[in-house]
């Protein structure tokens, strides 16, 4: 059964303290949240030659106050919200009643206030539960959420988020996390050479300023075809209009099985062919969104490194984005009487070599 510890990692800029918690289990696997926007700052793995940290992250509580507030933030390892990705116009009706949100990436709205805030903490046995509030009118949402996250780390070295919100009044909720992955360790460089599977027949087309076009496409023939395992770095560099847009993947893939209330399901699996690690995503949502690191440009990275464009790749299970404006997608609403729940799981494991 894992151990969960703590430690003092910073404080903000306002003067809050800001604590470092450490799941770890038997088999050597550990994994750091702070308490600072549900930060998963570090997932350290066992290998032949000695731990290696699989996700990307920084030391200190100034980086990532820089990178969370930043025009270009990249928001890495935080729980983004309330809503993940982009709404466009920053503008939303629900129950026939238009909301205007904060605009924070250009015209539109991107991810919101989740990933500043300091959450409340308790933890017993092997399970750690962080807890926060959203008041009504934050970032121009309706309703005051309160949410709570659940991290479990087993013995076969999963990893599992559960996440719930519940809310006074009808609105809109899209979380996730939004970890950055290179399996052969996160200052390793690029993490285009990790081989990579979807359980994705379709992907949302993105206009040039990055908000779904509205059309659900066909990876049949296309660049985003991760039906059959290949390297990220294969196709990134081709042609295709839609990778061009975004200087590579930053595309929500619609995976496949989607029901409500449903189980968690596969919808990634990866191995970096040197190490042989291997990393599994389950999720509950109907969408993920692959992002390639194609704006990675960061001096202050862990241990003193620094990660540049494409050093990781983030998988963000998500509701498909800016679907309030697409009703025939599916809605994610909260409700009274309906809260919001979701799961997110990362199995890590090695392949025999």
């Amino acid at each position: 059964m894992a151990q969960i510890r703590s430690k003092p990692f910073g404080v903000t800029k306002e003067g809050a303290n800001v604590t470092e918690y450490i799941l770890s289990n038997p088999g050597g696997m550990s994994v750091s949240v702070l308490d600072y926007g549900c930060v998963i700052k570090n997932i350290i793995v066992p290998a032949k030659n000695g731990p290696v940290d699989v996700v990307l992250g920084h030391d200190t509580m100034a980086d990532y106050e820089n990178d969370f507030t930043s025009s270009g933030s990249t928001c890495c390892g935080a729980f983004v919200g309330r809503y993940a990705n982009r709404i466009e116009n920053a503008v939303f009706t629900l129950g026939g009643k238009t909301y205007q949100l904060e605009k924070n990436c250009g015209e539109h709205h991107l991810h919101g206030c989740f990933s500043r805030k300091i959450y409340e903490v308790k933890y017993f046995g092997d399970t750690l539960l962080m807890e926060a509030e959203s008041p009504d009118g934050e970032d121009g949402f309706p309703g005051t959420l309160k949410i709570a996250v659940r991290y479990t780390l087993t013995d076969d070295n999963t990893f599992r988020m559960d996440y719930r919100v519940s809310s006074d009044a009808d609105t809109l909720v899209n979380l996730t996390n939004h970890s950055y992955f290179n399996l052969a360790g996160h200052d390793a460089g690029t993490a285009m050479g990790t081989i990579v599977r979807l359980e994705a027949d379709e992907f949302l087309p993105i206009r040039e300023d990055s908000v779904s076009t509205g059309e659900i496409r066909s990876v049949d023939g296309t660049p985003f075809d991760f039906r059959e395992p290949k390297t990220l770095g294969r196709d990134i560099d081709g042609s295709d209009e839609q990778l061009q847009r975004a200087r590579g993947y930053d595309h929500c893939f619609c995976i496949r099985g989607w029901k409500p209330g449903a189980p968690p399901r596969r919808a990634l699996v990866a191995n970096d062919p040197k190490s042989g690690r291997t990393l599994e995503i389950r999720v509950t949502t109907p969408g993920a969104h692959l992002y390639t690191g194609n704006w990675l440009d960061d001096a202050h990275a862990k241990g003193g490194g620094s990660y540049g464009v494409r050093a990781g790749f983030a998988f963000e299970p998500e509701f498909y984005p800016d679907c309030t404006h697409h009703l025939s997608w599916p809605q994610p609403v909260c409700t009274p009487y309906q809260p919001y729940a979701q799961t997110i799981v990362y199995q890590l494991g090695t392949v025999a070599r």
